[in-house]
């Protein structure tokens, strides 16, 4: 079985899975050696169906388990061990990283006996699982129907699971943040992640779908983010989606989807779907006729 980049998604985030893909493949010189597929909600959502509306532990609250939630894909990063059959490498990422160097360096890399490699963040240590790079045979452990069944039992809390709270701190291996590149672009970065949702290059001007985070309570914002929430709302004064600080990010996506459009991996209709969905911002096709070709957006590798 050849090694696999998988990005999961959901129906809010496909276009920019689609451009992750593209991503992946352009920017690899062993584009053959490997696979990219999409794991989507939709395709699942049979499964899913049977929690919607149940609650489960986030953030020291009660959540409302919701289809519509902009990042309800999640719990889909922790399939690939399942759909490899348990055997061989795989690379997992969310659908808002993107592919600045070859992903192949980091599929083909020595794991020196770890399970999983991804970036820290935070202290004490928490690890961020949207890149995560598998060793598939290591994680026969990984079951998504019971692992998201203990959602809703008590037995898992959502951001735990989420930065590997219930891993063997002795399996994991640290990758450099170049692999997962919050909102920075340089010459070192391998793939970046667009990971302040508010600035989400192709959701500017759009109405903020997302819940803000509210982990720590002692903090003044998200203290009143939580408030807001259960007074007024899911999504209550958020205001809308803004414009990336660095033109470049965008340039970077939108330079991608243009060679999505120019290739076939995307149709202008299935923008404009999106367009009149509120999942892609409403002036793509003008950012698109002013983004330079993407040679003259990516950055020379260091």
């Amino acid at each position: 079985m050849k090694p696999c980049v998988f990005i999961h998604t959901n129906h809010k985030q496909y276009l920019g899975a689609l451009v992750s893909l593209h991503s992946m493949r352009r920017n690899s010189r062993h584009a053959d050696e490997f696979d990219v597929k999409l794991i989507e909600y939709e395709t699942y959502q049979d499964f899913f169906a049977k929690y919607e509306g149940r609650t489960y532990s986030r953030d020291g609250d009660n959540r409302v388990w919701d289809k519509e939630d902009l990042q309800s894909f999640t719990p889909l990063g922790f399939m690939p061990p399942e759909l490899m059959n348990y055997e061989g490498r795989a690379v997992v990422v969310d659908p808002d990283v993107f592919a600045v160097q070859d992903v192949w360096d980091l599929l083909s890399r020595d794991m020196q006996g770890k399970a999983i490699m991804c970036r820290q963040r935070g202290t004490p240590p928490h690890y961020a699982s949207s890149v995560m790079l598998l060793d598939c045979a290591k994680l026969k452990y990984w079951k998504l129907s019971s692992d998201f069944d203990a959602l809703f039992t008590g037995r898992r809390e959502y951001k735990k699971w989420m930065n590997l709270g219930y891993e063997d701190p002795a399996s994991i291996g640290l990758l450099e943040p170049e692999w997962n590149d919050f909102d920075k672009l340089t010459a070192k970065t391998k793939m970046i992640h667009n990971t302040r949702r508010k600035t989400q290059p192709w959701k500017s001007g759009l109405p903020v779908d997302f819940i803000p985070a509210e982990s720590n309570l002692l903090n003044p914002a998200m203290l009143f983010n939580r408030l807001r929430r259960k007074l007024f709302g899911t999504y209550a004064f958020l205001g809308n989606y803004k414009e990336h600080p660095d033109e470049r990010q965008t340039q970077l996506f939108f330079g991608y989807l243009k060679e999505c459009l120019a290739n076939g991996l995307v149709t202008e209709a299935l923008v404009k779907e999106h367009m009149a969905a509120n999942h892609v911002r409403h002036d793509a096709f003008d950012v698109i006729g002013r983004t330079p070709p993407i040679e003259n957006v990516l950055p020379k590798a260091a």
